[in-house]
């Protein structure tokens, strides 16, 4: 859906469903927001055009720390929507604020810091800075046989790792114990962001705590190598991913209903029967 002033446009990537209108975004995304311009009448006019294309709009995993999920939320209530936004999600953030890794490694949990001194003397790491089929193909290997679900789209993935391998952008790390590749970790870096979009051990070397030693190469090279000014470790609120970020930011969820379409009439009486407090 687009809308233009003529000086400027804004863009909603989106896709019909059949019942409702959502995100146009693939499994690995990890937010998904409005393009080009925010100004407000803009966003306004593009979601009164998309009352004409269907009944339910419903926008998801939206970021608020840049305004996104605010302006977005208004937009379509002044547009006529009856709109309901709540949280949906995590994002992990670590702001480095110019420490080296060193520093940031001070701050760390006692239990990590002591564990990487323990450990890492039994496993070797490399990091390629270029897609490495070898590297991709140990990586897959390695997540197949660990605890992680079944990948989403492995073919789409690995087209994006060649990309932003022939980009110069990938990091993906390997960690070998006797010559065996046991945990793999697969960041781009790009515009002083490090992005952690994939890791994995084997389950069989959890003993080795490779997935920590190999964590904390990476970050020692996008902060002192890199020099990123943030690592984003994407969607997800896992415990482990507390002790190494500092920042939670929340991702939301915008689900516009147009009270004027009798097919949105279900769901908004779910809504108002939801609100309704319990009898005693």
């Amino acid at each position: 859906m687009l809308a233009s002033d003529g000086a400027e446009t804004v863009a909603l990537p989106l896709t019909d469903t059949g019942s409702r209108i959502e995100p146009l975004r693939n499994w690995y995304a990890f937010t998904w927001r409005q393009l080009g311009g925010t100004g407000a009448s803009l966003l306004a006019a593009a979601a009164r055009e998309l009352r004409e294309r269907g009944h339910r709009v419903t926008l998801w995993p939206v970021p608020d720390e840049d305004g996104s999920a605010t302006r977005l939320a208004r937009a379509f209530a002044d547009a006529g929507w009856a709109v309901r936004t709540e949280p949906c999600d995590h994002n992990h953030v670590l702001p480095v604020e110019g420490r080296s890794f060193a520093e940031y490694w001070a701050a760390r949990p006692g239990q990590m810091r002591t564990t990487l001194k323990r450990k890492a003397k039994k496993v070797s790491v490399e990091i390629h800075d270029h897609f490495d089929a070898e590297a991709w193909s140990a990586y897959e290997t390695i997540y197949n046989e660990s605890w992680k679900p079944e990948e989403g789209d492995p073919a789409l993935l690995r087209k994006f790792a060649e990309a932003e391998g022939a980009a110069g952008r990938i990091r993906l790390g390997i960690a070998r114990a006797d010559g065996e590749a046991v945990a793999a970790q697969f960041w781009t870096v790009e515009n002083g962001t490090a992005y952690i979009h994939k890791l994995a051990h084997r389950e069989s070397a959890k003993p080795l705590s490779a997935g920590t030693t190999l964590s904390a190469a990476l970050f020692e090279r996008v902060i002192d190598v890199d020099r990123v000014d943030l690592v984003d470790f994407g969607t997800g609120n896992d415990a482990y991913k507390r002790d190494w970020m500092e920042v939670d930011r929340p991702r939301y969820r915008i689900d516009c209903l147009d009270p004027k379409q009798p097919r949105a009439w279900p769901a908004l009486a779910k809504r108002l029967l939801a609100r309704k407090p319990s009898a005693r």
